[in-house]
């Protein structure tokens, strides 16, 4: 499962794809529409957050705008309805690993589809 750490247009066509993929499967999975994954790393952030089934609602709306502005043809209406404002905070572990597969991880697409700089933990 990757849930990338950077805003969505960083990716090329077969990442945001990808994400797009892993991000519906990640919101079953947060709202317990299945059973696999329930542990995957990658989920512990949205977890994390008061509102997890929200925060990936956000996140997805972020990526699906992307593809829009892309004019590929992602359904909304397989993303949440609730969406929040509050940021995920990310971890050292994140920054790294965004800053090993992609050029530029100081963007996260959270809150609303807005860029953020990440909040990076001193762990």
């Amino acid at each position: 499962m990757r849930l990338w750490t950077l805003h969505p247009r960083h990716l090329d066509r077969q990442g945001l794809l990808a994400l797009w993929r892993e991000g519906l499967l990640a919101q079953k999975v947060l709202r317990g529409q299945t059973r696999g994954y329930r542990q995957h790393p990658q989920l512990l952030r949205f977890k994390s957050h008061p509102h997890p089934v929200a925060a990936i609602a956000t996140y997805l709306a972020a990526v699906q705008k992307e593809a829009t502005r892309r004019e590929y043809h992602f359904d909304a209406k397989k993303i949440g309805a609730r969406h929040t404002t509050r940021k995920i905070t990310v971890t050292r572990g994140d920054a790294k690993t965004a800053d090993s597969n992609r050029a530029d991880q100081r963007l996260l697409t959270l809150p609303a589809g807005q860029d953020v700089e990440m909040e990076i933990l001193r762990k």
